[in-house]
């Protein structure tokens, strides 16, 4: 017996939700062949037309609407419900205007209470998305939430709350849009394939406002090769336009390249308000790229009345900023509540067009003032990943800043501004987050996973993916906000230092390299030659890594030779002028932005015998070097291993001999849980062990110990951390540069958990030399002397120049 088109039409819907569409078509045409009732032929074509407007067929979905709403005789559910599925439509062709008024009559035709009002309550609630009216947006998804959870209806329920999570990311809150978005995946992709790819698009978006730009692009260079797989054109052109908006914060030629394929994609889709959108990134783009050849005004103008017309009015806005910095033009006005990177945006074009027109002291007020609304937002993060990855949002206003700072030649001012880049993504004191069984069992299953998949590239695996997601998700949400670090100016500072000691504060501009010199006696701007420093940095890591591990033999000193005449091009142009400057200051403290963070500073000749630090800001140093009140108690010292390195067992142990009662762990009684315990137990901890740097997100950086890697995040949750830490590990000293000034490695993630000093190399040390090296500078420790003096007394007494330095407060 054939089915009947009730139930052919029940599997089309079906298949439909499920983004079976291929199947979904298939049912849709059998049930319409088989009833010449109006009212279900009507239901059966508004299925249909959401069928060929997701396959890419917007205009013929928008017509097969249109007359099934024209038929007479229709009940009023019926209308009610093709009302609603050209509403969906328009929403999705970025008819913004015109999707609310056909939503609004659906739902009014509806019960509150029903399945299908609460369907389109979300539809809705996606129109006020893109207008930016959250509250309304909210409002609608809460009723359609409580809808759901009525019928007990699973999915839909799902997909609510992660549209929920999509309204809290426009609004500036990133970790509950995260949360709510992670918690609803597995429903989601559950129902499909696509079902999760759908969810992956709108994840991307959470992690690019997050700074997190490389996990993000990989994700949506995915979900668009899915949607293409689909012959879902309008979806893959939306994921091709995230990832354009992605790239224009680091790569605008990229950018352009890809808003372009965007825009011709909706083009062709009959997508208005989308081309719009695409062109708009593609604009921005192109005068990023070419900031001397402006995009033609009148291709900003269509594009923003295109914008506004679709009902993108947020966008317009953005793009009318944009075009300001080509034409000099009058500035919108921005609405109260609109989006925080919009209102980052507007002082960036200001602070940039009061540059332009050589008023520096206006433009750092107002690069200021953007930094400082930028703070406010960071402040109700707490998670260092998140407060160092929105620096993003404040990159070019630090960047206008520190440049009109340098041009004033003013010592005040321009260490004003090394301190503000210094504390982009530093200034929020952080909450330590509650012990979180769930983290520790994800990260414990990571571990094993990273060793199931020794030599392969374990990211790709999907649990490694879906733990690393739970993982971060996890410690966004359990660490609370922050308050704000004091950041100290000039005068403060110079008061605080003793004549021994002198502040090296380089500032990079992007087309130049400053330090500010600052002893208690006074300060000055030494200018210093990028490029002989940029020349002595290309190839630097390499060599220092072969010359570690090349010992002996004619390709020993041919890397040797290689390796001194970088470093004596550095101490030259990098370090001479800004200790010539600083007299005879016997102890220095540098702060230095990302571009420098690879220099290994205690190898540079003139460091020989000078103890140093590397703060993470003046202003912390200066608050750390207040003296902690006595307890009485003897200083504590632990050590642990990991395996596969040589003489690690020789090494502690050695260090280990200078200190009383110090507690060892090796083989296998170095267990993560052992060595996180230890480390709150002891005053310096000391681990020798594999490390690999993570650059894709530095807190899966770690060590290997005997039962897996004791990653950043293992880190983090230790409750009390030591006061110094010796990392002897390959790599850990190594940092990713994020935006400009940031560099975060797991040296920060030990500062970031209250450790005062970390001792680390950013490079790859040979076994033999951290050894010795490491060993004398215990002897040094032991006698209660700084980190930072130790380590140079230890290289002048075993006449070993290595790559360790101190990070933060050595001294």
């Amino acid at each position: 017996m054939p089915l009947t088109a009730h139930v052919l039409h029940r599997r089309g819907v079906d298949a439909a939700n499920s983004r079976r569409f291929a199947q979904a078509r298939r049912a849709l045409t059998a049930a319409s062949s088989r009833t010449d009732d109006q009212d279900l032929r009507a239901r059966i074509d508004g299925t249909m037309a959401y069928v060929l407007a997701q396959t890419g067929q917007p205009a013929a979905a928008e017509q097969l609407c249109r007359e099934a709403l024209s038929r007479p005789g229709l009940s009023a559910e019926t209308v009610a419900l093709s009302h609603g599925q050209l509403g969906t439509l328009l929403m999705h062709g970025g008819r913004l205007d015109e999707a609310e008024l056909s939503l609004t009559t659906a739902i009014d035709g509806l019960d509150d209470d029903s399945i299908e009002g609460a369907n389109l309550r979300m539809s809705r609630a996606m129109v006020d998305m893109q207008r930016h009216h959250l509250d309304r947006c909210a409002d609608d998804l809460q009723r359609a939430i409580a809808t759901y959870e009525a019928h007990d209806a699973q999915e839909p329920l799902a997909e609510a709350r992660h549209n929920l999570g999509y309204a809290a990311l426009l609004g500036g809150d990133l970790v509950t849009a995260l949360a709510l978005m992670t918690r609803s995946r597995p429903t989601l992709a559950a129902t499909s394939d696509l079902a999760a790819a759908i969810s992956d698009l709108d994840r991307a978006e959470v992690l690019r406002d997050a700074g997190l730009t490389t996990e993000a692009e990989e994700l949506l260079g995915a979900v668009a090769a899915q949607f293409g797989a689909q012959r879902m054109r309008q979806a893959r052109g939306e994921a091709e336009f995230h990832l354009a908006r992605s790239l224009l914060r680091h790569d605008a030629a990229a950018a352009e390249r890809a808003a372009a394929t965007a825009s011709r994609r909706f083009a062709t889709l009959g997508s208005e308000g989308w081309a719009a959108r695409a062109e708009a990134v593609r604009l921005e783009a192109r005068l990023r790229a070419h900031p001397t050849r402006p995009p033609a005004a009148a291709d900003f103008t269509r594009t923003a009345a295109a914008l506004t017309r679709g009902g993108f009015r947020t966008e317009a806005a953005a793009l009318s900023l944009t075009a300001r910095l080509a034409d000099g033009g009058r500035m919108p006005r921005l609405a109260p509540d609109a989006p925080m990177p919009l209102r980052l945006r507007a002082h960036e074009v200001r602070a940039v067009r009061a540059a332009d027109r050589g008023r520096d002291a206006d433009a750092r007020r107002t690069a200021a003032e953007g930094l400082d609304l930028l703070t406010t937002w960071q402040q109700s993060f707490g998670a260092l990943d998140l407060q160092a990855s929105v620096a993003m949002h404040g990159t070019e206003l630090m960047f206008t800043g520190l440049a009109a700072a340098a041009r004033s030649h003013d010592p005040e001012v321009v260490f004003e501004w090394s301190e503000r880049a210094r504390h982009l993504s530093q200034q929020v004191a952080p909450v330590r987050p509650p012990h979180d069984a769930g983290l520790s069992a994800d990260l414990a299953e990571l571990r094993m996973l990273r060793a199931d998949l020794a030599g392969s590239d374990w990211t790709t695996d999907a649990r490694v993916r879906e733990l690393r997601d739970r993982v971060r998700d996890r410690q966004w949400s359990s660490t609370g906000a922050g308050g704000s670090r004091e950041r100290l100016g000039l005068r403060e500072t110079r008061s605080a230092l003793d004549g021994d000691t002198a502040i090296l504060a380089y500032i990079y501009t992007r087309t130049e390299l400053l330090c500010v010199v600052v002893t208690n006696s006074g300060a000055t701007i030494v200018e210093l030659s990028w490029s002989r420093i940029q020349d002595a940095l290309d190839g630097l890591r390499a060599d220092l890594d072969v010359a570690a591990l090349t010992r002996g033999g004619a390709m020993a000193a041919l890397v040797s030779r290689s390796l001194d005449e970088r470093l004596r091009v550095l101490d030259d142009a990098l370090l001479a002028p800004a200790r010539a400057a600083a007299g005879g200051a016997r102890r220095l403290v540098l702060t230095v932005p990302g571009i420098l963070a690879g220099v290994p500073w205690a190898m540079l000749p003139g460091m020989s015998g000078t103890p140093f630090t590397l703060a993470t800001s003046i202003s912390r140093w200066l608050g750390d070097i207040a003296p902690a009140p006595s307890t009485g108690a003897p200083v504590t010292a632990g050590f642990a291993t990991g395996p596969r390195v040589a003489r690690a067992d020789e090494e502690v142990r050695r260090a280990a001999a200078a200190w009383q009662d110090a507690t060892v762990l090796t083989r296998d009684d170095a267990r993560v849980s052992a060595v996180t315990a230890l480390a709150e137990d002891v005053d310096i901890l000391h681990i020798a062990a594999h490390g690999r740097h993570a650059v894709d997100n530095p807190l899966f950086s770690g060590f290997e110990l005997a039962d897996g890697t004791l990653f950043g995040y293992d880190v983090d949750l230790i409750a009390r951390a030591p006061d110094t830490v010796v990392l002897s590990a390959c790599e850990l000293g190594r940092s990713s540069v994020r935006w400009g000034e940031e560099a975060l490695g797991m040296t920060r993630v030990w500062l970031h958990a209250g450790t005062r000093c970390v001792i680390a190399a950013p490079v790859v040390v040979a076994d033999d030399v951290a050894c010795e090296l490491l060993g004398a500078v215990h002897d040094q420790l032991a006698a209660g002397v700084a980190p930072a003096v130790a380590l140079a007394a230890a290289s002048v007494s075993t006449g070993l120049a290595a790559p360790f330095q101190c990070h933060g407060s050595g001294l």
